[in-house]
């Protein structure tokens, strides 16, 4: 599943443009197709299109995982999920398999919701808090500190890798990117956040800024035949690296399951406390 990162990179370039396409800010949707139903969390489609038709794209952000674009008179919200991603072609550009639902805008572009696995889902709205209104802080905001991280921990008495998964925590953090801030922290995926000192949630919360920041500098994590462009895969320190050497001591990786999701550690870097 696309986090935080990957999130990010799909956003900058829709809203930035790329060497293949001028950013998509200001341009109308005059069309819109849908090949999917289910894509569509709401409305239902036949409003779904008479009311997106017309609008303009005002701006193209993230919060967590969803990609946010702002609309002029409502907001369209995208949560990728396992394989979904968005794409701009050409107007005349051949429909692809796996596209769900595709925009036709102005300047001849098109802007594609492509998911082979048909997990990801699409909202129009008016009030996009409904949707993202439960999510946990943005882990990369300033105002976010580390007095207020402490604090959030201290009240739960979860395991780390859990808690760091739920999106009503922390927005936008999965299991690729916990496990790497985990190794950096030095903290064991299984101790409970409520045993944390002060300093162990500043070095954590340190260690999830830095691995979040590095992956967005390598454009995200290709490991997956359907995620194009990022590099931080070949940077993992611990992520699908069982049985090879960790970079700080030489003891081999290790995975585990917690909650369902496979996690990996340095057993030697990443003890649990005794006592």
């Amino acid at each position: 599943m696309p986090e935080l990162p990957e999130v990010q990179s799909i956003v900058s370039n829709l809203k930035n443009g790329t060497i293949n396409h001028p950013p998509l800010i200001g341009l109308k949707i005059i069309a819109a197709q849908l090949f999917w139903p289910r894509t569509l969390a709401i409305p239902d489609p036949e409003e779904f299109t008479t009311r997106v038709v017309g609008q303009r794209i005002d701006e193209i952000g993230r919060r967590g995982k969803f990609v946010v674009i702002s609309l002029d008179q409502e907001t369209l919200l995208f949560h990728l999920r396992m394989s979904g991603d968005l794409m701009v072609e050409a107007t005349d550009a051949p429909i692809a398999p796996h596209h769900r639902l595709v925009f036709d805008l102005e300047n001849n572009l098109r802007l594609s919701f492509n998911d082979p696995r048909k997990f990801g889902r699409v909202w129009l709205t008016p009030q996009p808090e409904i949707v993202l209104g439960g999510l946990g802080p943005e882990p990369l905001e300033e105002r976010f500190t580390t007095q207020e991280f402490y604090q959030r921990l201290t009240v739960y008495r979860r395991q780390l890798k859990p808690l760091l998964l739920d999106q009503s925590f922390l927005a936008g953090l999965g299991n690729i990117y916990t496990d790497e801030a985990l190794h950096r922290a030095r903290l064991h995926p299984l101790v409970c956040a409520d045993t944390l000192s002060f300093g162990e949630a500043e070095t954590l919360l340190q260690s999830i800024r830095s691995v979040l920041q590095e992956g967005i500098q390598r454009n995200g994590a290709s490991i997956d035949w359907v995620y194009r462009g990022g590099e931080f895969q070949n940077y993992f320190r611990v992520y699908q690296r069982t049985g090879e050497p960790c970079f700080n001591c030489s003891t081999p990786i290790q995975r585990l399951v917690i909650g369902q999701r496979g996690t990996h550690y340095c057993p030697n870097c990443q003890q649990i406390p005794t006592g």
